[in-house]
């Protein structure tokens, strides 16, 4: 589900708990909860599962690479002093 979405429905079920003499004001309270979610989620410098994800694929892939090359450095070492 897309996060906006999960904040416009997050911000409706707040706005439903207002009591009834207020609930006219409905729309703009909703409004405010929602600009007030938002504000706070940016400030925590949250990143979206697409992007952890890439980055989790590039830090794969350069342990792989490390891995790789410890391993080659290892074998020039080792052939080095047997030399």
């Amino acid at each position: 589900m897309d996060p906006l979405d999960q904040l416009d429905q997050l911000s409706k079920r707040l706005a439903s708990l207002i009591p009834e003499p207020l609930q006219a004001t409905q729309k703009d309270i909703e409004s405010n909860l929602k600009s007030g979610l938002e504000s706070g989620l940016r400030k925590m410098n949250l990143v979206t599962r697409e992007e952890f994800d890439v980055q989790t694929a590039v830090l794969r892939r350069t342990r792989e690479k490390l891995e790789q090359l410890e391993q080659r450095v290892s074998e020039l070492e080792a052939s080095k002093s047997s030399s």
